[in-house]
């Protein structure tokens, strides 16, 4: 530590300080974001093959289920309860959207690819472009 500190200049330690503190940066703009869209409604959109079949206001409903028929011999269970949603079961051969279970957030999105279904959290009423990026 001391030969460390003894090949250092004054201005060194600035330089990691700053980048140090820097490293902060993303943590707290990530928190500041967070605090924000915590107050959104939030809304599940669910489609099937691209085209928007139903919206549910996730903070509205407590306990739901619903089933659709994206073809003929194909189903899938979907699920709503106190803020979350899931698709509870369903015939595909893989079982992914089973097996990610429950999502609450905006931006979270859950796939059933071979029925083409798709249950996907937005926020507020207008829809489209809602995403959050981290």
């Amino acid at each position: 530590m001391k030969r460390f500190l003894n090949e250092c200049k004054p201005f060194d330690l600035v330089i990691i300080a700053f980048c140090i503190m820097l490293s902060f940066v993303p943590t707290a703009a990530f928190l500041a974001t967070k605090s924000t869209t915590d107050a959104e409604t939030k809304i599940a959109v669910i489609r099937i093959d691209g085209k928007e079949v139903e919206r549910f206001y996730l903070d509205k409903v407590k306990n739901k289920t619903v089933t659709y028929h994206p073809n003929k011999n194909q189903y899938n269970i979907i699920e709503i309860d106190n803020g979350r949603i899931r698709d509870k079961e369903d015939n595909s051969p893989d079982q992914v959207a089973v097996k990610q279970g429950w999502i609450s957030e905006v931006g979270q999105i859950a796939i059933c690819l071979p029925h083409k279904l798709v249950i996907e959290i937005i926020g507020d009423s207008s829809g489209e472009g809602d995403y959050l990026i981290y």
